[in-house]
C-alpha cells in the first residue's frame, strides 16, 4: 500500500511539475504577444489621434520591449514580492548588456552612434547608480525614491522627443525600421480603424496580465522546488524570459546591420526598466528587496560602466569584446546558481 501511495505521489508531482513548466512557457508566450498586440493597437489609436510616427516610435518601441518586465515587476510589487520586482529589473538590465549586446556583437560587430553619449548613455549610468544606491542604503524603492525615478522617465521621454523633433537628423533607415517594427505603413495613413485598435490593445493588456501571473506562479513554484531564493529566480530565469523582446529585436537588428537599433534598444530599455517600471511600481506599493545583494547590484553597475569604454574604443563593440561580455554573464549566472 505504501509503495502504491509513493508511486501515486511521484506521479502527481511529475504532473504538477509539467503543468507548472507549461504555465511558465505559456506566460512567456502571452507576455510576448501581449506586448505586440498592445503596441500595435496603441500605435493605431495614437495615429487616429494625429500623433507623428516618429514620436510614436520613440515612445512605444521602448515600452514594447519592456512591457513584460513592467507587468511582472508591477504584479510582484503589488503582491509584496520585492525581490522578484527589483530582481527582474536588475537581472534584465544585466542581461540586456552582457548577454544581448554580447551576443549581437558576436554575430556582427556593432558600430556605435556617438550621439548616444550626449544624453542616453549618461542617463543609463545615472539610473543604474540611483537604483543601486536606493537598494543598498534603503533596502529597496520607497515612495519618495519612486517619485524621483518616475519624474526621471517623464523628463527623459519629453527631452528625447523634443531633441528628435528639433534635430531633424534621425536617419531615414532608422525611422523606416521603427515604423516597420510597429506596423506603420506610410502609404496608408489612416491605419487600423479605432474600434478594432481598442479591442486589439485590450486583448494585449489582458494577455500581459495573464502572462505575468502565470510566469510569476511558475517561477515561485520552481524556486521553492529547487531550494533557491526568489531573488535568484528573478535575476536569472525571469529576467531572461522578460528580456526576450529585447533579444529578438536586437539580434534581428544586428543581422540586418542596423546597429543604431540594436544598441539604442538596449540603452533605452535599461533606462525605462529602472525609471519607468520601478518608479511606477514603487509609487503604487513601496518595494523592499532584501534578497538583492551588493554582488547583484555591482554586476549591474559593472556591465553599465564597462559598456562606456568598450563603446568609446574605436566607436565599435567588436566580436572579442562581445565574447568577453557574454562570458561575464555566463560566469555571473553560474555564481548565482552555485552560491
Amino acid at each position: 500500500m505504501t509503495t502504491l501511495l509513493n508511486k501515486d505521489n511521484k506521479k502527481g508531482l511529475k504532473i504538477t511539475h509539467f503543468y507548472q513548466a507549461l504555465a511558465g512557457i505559456g506566460g512567456l508566450v502571452l507576455l510576448y504577444y501581449g506586448a505586440e498586440f498592445l503596441v500595435r493597437g496603441g500605435v493605431a489609436i495614437a495615429r487616429r489621434c494625429g500623433v507623428p510616427p516618429l514620436v510614436i516610435g520613440l515612445t512605444l518601441v521602448a515600452f514594447a520591449t519592456s512591457a513584460p518586465e513592467f507587468v511582472v515587476s508591477l504584479d510582484a510589487a503589488l503582491n509584496n514580492m520585492g525581490d522578484m520586482s527589483v530582481g527582474n529589473v536588475v537581472g534584465s538590465n544585466t542581461c540586456n548588456i552582457a548577454l544581448i549586446l554580447g551576443l549581437c556583437a558576436m554575430i556582427s560587430p556593432l558600430s556605435v552612434n556617438k550621439k548616444l553619449f550626449s544624453f542616453d548613455i549618461p542617463a543609463m549610468l545615472i539610473s543604474a547608480v540611483l537604483l543601486a544606491g536606493m537598494c543598498y542604503f534603503w533596502g529597496g524603492v520607497n515612495r519618495f525614491s519612486a517619485a524621483v525615478l518616475f519624474a526621471g522617465i517623464i523628463f527623459y521621454t519629453i527631452y528625447s522627443i523634443r531633441k528628435s523633433r528639433n534635430s531633424g537628423d534621425v536617419p531615414e533607415e532608422v525611422i523606416g525600421e521603427v515604423n516597420a517594427n510597429l506596423g506603420i505603413d506610410q502609404a496608408k495613413p489612416e491605419g487600423m480603424k479605432l474600434i478594432p485598435a481598442i479591442l486589439l490593445a485590450a486583448v494585449g493588456i489582458a494577455a500581459l496580465i495573464a502572462g505575468g501571473k502565470l510566469l510569476l506562479m511558475s517561477a515561485v513554484y520552481f524556486a521553492g522546488l529547487m531550494g533557491v531564493s526568489e531573488a535568484v529566480i528573478a535575476l536569472t530565469v525571469v529576467a531572461v524570459g522578460t528580456s526576450l523582446p529585447e533579444l529578438a529585436t536586437s539580434v534581428v537588428a544586428a543581422i540586418k546591420k542596423e546597429q543604431d537599433i540594436a544598441i539604442g534598444n538596449v540603452v533605452g530599455s535599461n533606462i525605462f526598466n529602472i525609471l519607468g517600471i520601478l518608479g511606477f511600481s514603487g509609487l503604487i506599493n513601496p518595494i523592499k528587496a532584501p534578497g538583492i545583494s551588493p554582488v547583484d547590484l555591482g554586476m549591474m553597475l559593472l556591465c553599465s560602466f564597462i559598456l562606456y569604454p568598450i563603446m568609446r574604443s574605436g566607436w565599435k563593440i567588436s566580436r572579442i569584446e562581445g565574447t568577453i561580455m557574454l562570458l561575464m554573464y555566463i560566469g555571473y549566472t553560474a555564481y548565482l546558481i552555485v552560491y
